[in-house]
């Protein structure tokens, strides 16, 4: 691993900040997803023979960070190609890679993640959504809460559990399930949050599946599970960071020029460290995002899931007192639509609860790095 990032992606930084800059804070969502795939960015992960980049989460990470720099982060990144097509293009079958990731990796068809249960809140052994084998296929119930996109989602890909034949106990499965299923049906759930994509809680009722519904092996389940979640991290990081970068970025050119008394605001050190600080925490926290994406390219899952909840940790902490800094730089006009920071206030905190809340990994970390008893 080098410190240094080479031409390439320089290169590829430089090309997205361009893009992201022609679009900016501007809300269109669905312009800027249809430009970024038909670049070829939103796939840059998936592999070249279905469509993609060949490239790595370390590449994708990119895209999404200076896109959120620009001001236009695009969440169904994290959803979309980050989880469903890293899964999907490591253990779906041929037929699946075929049918989904050339949509995925150029934009034009996307999918959702469905994990989050209201009963089960972190604690992903209670998830209750099931799946019972009827014939060649399967029969699906459950409910799933604070899924993001689904309204604009092809399909979504599902956990639930199936029964284990020899021990009846429920094991998580993977399901790929199309909008138009029967049985499936989806309600908005009204957020304070300023987002392009919507949240929605998700009801299953004997959702009839063919038998290629299901991504991978049936006993194979957290190792496929964590092939999902280890770049959702990795990207919520990113999706941090970018944000992160554009509210410092703000605030910087406004202590720049803003004067009050005789020189420009940034001169005074009670503005200026706490910028400089949150530019110190910003820079570390991309270097484990870094770290994480390159161990998980590298195909080290068990160091990745380390590093990556590591990450977004970091990257979550950073990017709220970024935000929040910010915003009182500017003061008054901190809160004004002009600049485009006050919205980021309440954006900035999903990063540390979703998908994985920051005590989750502290407890991550505590028990599986540090070797602590487990609380739970």
């Amino acid at each position: 691993m080098s410190f240094t990032e080479t031409q390439e992606h320089r290169d590829l930084r430089a090309a997205v900040a361009a893009l992201g800059k022609r679009y900016g804070r501007c809300g269109a969502t669905e312009e800027l997803w249809a430009e970024a795939g038909a670049l070829g960015y939103l796939g840059v992960n998936l592999p070249e023979e279905y469509g993609g980049g060949g490239r790595g989460m370390a590449e994708l990470a990119i895209v999404l960070e200076e896109l959120g720099a620009a001001g236009c982060p695009l969440l169904m990144m994290v959803v979309s190609p980050a989880i469903c097509g890293t899964v999907i293009a490591r253990f779906g079958t041929e037929a699946q890679k075929r049918k989904w990731l050339p949509g995925i990796a150029a934009g034009t068809v996307r999918m959702a993640f469905g994990i989050t249960e209201a009963e089960a809140g972190s604690n992903s052994h209670r998830i209750t959504t099931t799946a019972r084998r009827e014939g060649e296929g399967w029969v699906l119930n459950g409910r799933k809460v604070f899924i993001s996109g689904v309204d604009i989602a092809d399909a979504t890909l599902i956990v639930g559990r199936t029964e284990d034949r020899r021990t009846g106990a429920l094991k998580p499965c993977l399901f790929v399930v199309d909008r138009d299923a029967p049985g499936f049906s989806r309600s908005v759930i009204p957020m304070e949050l300023a987002a392009a994509e919507k949240q929605f809680e998700l009801v299953f009722e004997d959702v009839r599946l063919a038998g290629d519904a299901l991504v991978g092996d049936e006993d194979a389940g957290l190792l496929q599970l964590f092939a999902g979640l280890n770049p959702e991290r990795i990207m919520t990081a990113a999706f941090a960071l970018g944000m992160a970068r554009y509210a410092l970025a703000r605030a910087v050119g406004y202590a720049r020029t803003r004067t009050v008394w005789r020189e420009p605001i940034g001169a005074h050190q009670a503005v200026a460290h706490p910028l400089a600080r949150s530019h110190i925490e910003v820079e570390l926290a991309r270097l484990m995002m870094l770290k994480a994406a390159h161990l998980y390219d590298a195909g080290d899952d068990m160091g990745a899931g380390e590093a990556a909840n590591m990450a977004k940790y970091a990257a979550a902490e950073a990017a709220v007192r970024a935000v929040d800094q910010a915003v009182h730089t500017l003061g008054g006009n901190g809160l004004a639509s002009e600049y485009g920071l006050a919205s980021l206030l309440t954006a900035v905190r999903v990063a540390r609860i979703a998908p994985v809340s920051r005590e989750m990994i502290l407890n991550y970390v505590s028990h599986t790095t540090l070797g602590l008893p487990k609380s739970y």
